[in-house]
């Protein structure tokens, strides 16, 4: 049974930073696709980054060249370096994964991902 485990979630005040890990636990063969989403009070879960396999990224519009995604397989870890922060930013961040083929030509949906962790908070103060 694949699990995801977040942490590095925490409060800032603006202009901040944090990274976020997401290991990996319980599989045969790594995921073709990770991700990692968030999901602000009373809004839908939104995609923040994406990478697969061959390490190919992409990123929502609202965080591009402020987050950088990255994998780390000898450690089965996935993070998302943030930086810059914004109050705008304040959400749950879930780490995602998924077996099957993403193409990463759009931040993905959250459909495309079977596999979830239970989420890290991140707020950030202005």
């Amino acid at each position: 049974q694949v699990q995801l485990v977040e942490s590095g979630g925490g409060s800032v005040q603006a202009g901040g930073s944090l990274r976020l890990s997401c290991v990996v636990f319980g599989y045969s063969w790594s995921p073709y696709c990770m991700g990692w989403f968030r999901q602000g009070p009373g809004k839908e879960r939104e995609a923040v980054a994406a990478i697969d396999a061959d390490g190919s990224t992409i990123y929502a519009d609202s965080v591009q060249g402020r987050f950088t995604i990255s994998q780390d397989n000898a450690k089965n870890t996935l993070y998302l370096q943030m930086n810059s922060l914004k109050p705008e930013d304040t959400a749950m961040y879930y780490c995602a994964a998924d077996y099957a083929f993403v193409p990463l030509l759009a931040p993905p949906s959250p459909r495309d991902f079977g596999y979830w962790g239970q989420g890290t908070q991140v707020t950030v103060s202005s």
